[in-house]
């Protein structure tokens, strides 16, 4: 009887788990390099914040700083939302700014010289804005004017109405309930306890709504064969995320609660986000942007969609121009001032490209919180303006130079 001593051969490595890790990796790498402009903006607010959290030494992130960065940023978020469609769409307004100057004179002449009611005058006012946009809108897509020229023009024509209306004064106060939309919060509700309830609620009810949609995108990519994330990268994002909600939830529960002004925000973001990405007219607009004959090929009537587009944008300015006019409670001939500037800044800093075609509705508000989050914590350590607008531009020069060294990168 013969005993075998021969070393026994190690059990082969099952081929498949040793190309697990690899094929994760690439995947994880290349879902980063689809969405490296949204990934990097969200970084780059990530870092502002904890630089700026430990700057201040904590000031930053106190409640009641937040629900003030909320506010005090409301018109240009609203702003940057009808801008980021405007530059996807391949055009640009410079507009806005003296549009939302001349909303809010004329809701003033309205509401205190004539005692118009404030929802009636508010109506008013944004059909105001909508018809200036329109008037753009035809000039632009009909006429075929170029956008800068007829927005120029258009800045110039708001701009001398509005000293016409209020006749080189200043016009307030506004009424109270239109006030509470622009400084207000959510009223309190349930027994008391630390926190303000229904923020909370609201807030249980965002995290509950992005997991279900997550979730929801994610099985539409498995669907369609997209290579969805792995499952632990995944849930790694979900925890991220409602972290993330947990966190501002509990920061504005523990002052006010949540101001009425972010309601409309949170409105204005789904709905526009929907509309971009499921809807019709939302691709068009990619379309005509990313490339124009190509879309004229393919049936998109892109005069019509140009002319919603610049409706839309002069709706949205009506409705920035009514919150600023609202929180300051009077309007001012000098309203607006470089408002189009800080709109602009918010798209490209939030992910839109020179040439069109690219952009979301959410890169623009996580753009426009970049430049928030900049003046509010630059104020609180004491920088002066004028260094301020020094790193605002460099700010805005290293988005669009990050947007160009990606063209390239994808390019090569």
């Amino acid at each position: 009887m013969s005993t075998d001593l021969s070393p026994t051969p190690p059990a082969a490595a099952d081929p498949g788990a040793r190309g697990a890790a690899p094929a994760v990796a690439r995947l994880l790498v290349e879902n980063v390099r689809r969405n490296t402009r949204q990934y990097g903006m969200l970084f780059a607010l990530g870092l502002i914040v904890l630089l700026f959290q430990i700057w201040t030494g904590g000031d930053l992130l106190l409640p009641r700083n937040v629900s003030n960065l909320v506010l005090q940023n409301s018109y240009i978020l609203i702003l940057a939302i009808g801008m980021m469609i405007v530059i996807i769409s391949g055009h640009i307004d410079l507009s806005v700014g003296s549009l939302t100057a001349l909303v809010g004179a004329v809701a003033a002449v309205l509401m205190v010289e004539h005692q118009l009611a404030w929802p009636l005058a508010v109506v008013v006012t944004l059909l105001i804005g909508a018809a200036a946009g329109a008037v753009q809108g035809f000039f632009i897509a009909y006429v075929g004017i170029p956008s800068f020229i007829v927005t120029l023009a258009g800045m110039l024509l708001f701009r001398g109405l509005t000293e016409i209306f209020l006749r080189g004064q200043t016009l307030g106060p506004f009424p109270e309930g239109l006030q509470k939309v622009a400084n207000g919060f959510l009223p309190e509700v349930g027994p008391v306890t630390n926190y303000h309830n229904l923020t909370l609620l609201l807030g249980l009810g965002v995290i509950a709504l992005v997991v279900n949609q997550e979730i929801r995108n994610r099985a539409r990519q498995a669907e369609f064969d997209l290579a969805p994330l792995p499952k632990n990268l995944f849930v790694l994002k979900l925890v991220a995320l409602v972290a993330a909600i947990a966190v501002a939830t509990l920061l504005l529960a523990s002052y006010k609660g949540a101001p009425v002004v972010l309601i409309v925000l949170a409105v204005l973001l789904v709905c526009f986000g929907y509309v971009m990405r499921n809807v019709v007219v939302g691709r068009h607009v990619y379309a005509i942007g990313g490339n124009l004959p190509a879309a004229k090929l393919s049936g998109v009537k892109d005069r019509k969609v140009t002319f919603a587009v610049f409706l839309n944008m002069g709706m949205l300015a009506a409705l920035a121009g009514l919150v600023f006019a609202a929180r300051f409670n009077a309007a001012s001939p000098k309203a607006g001032i470089n408002f189009e500037l800080e709109a602009i800044a918010a798209a490209f800093i939030g992910g839109a490209s020179m040439s069109g075609g690219v952009g979301t509705v959410l890169g623009a508000v996580i753009g426009g919180l970049v430049l928030g989050v900049l003046n509010n914590g630059m104020n609180l350590v004491g920088i002066g303006t004028d260094w301020q607008q020094v790193i605002k531009g460099l700010a805005l020069l290293a988005a669009v130079g990050f947007d160009v060294w990606n063209k390239r990168r994808a390019g090569s």
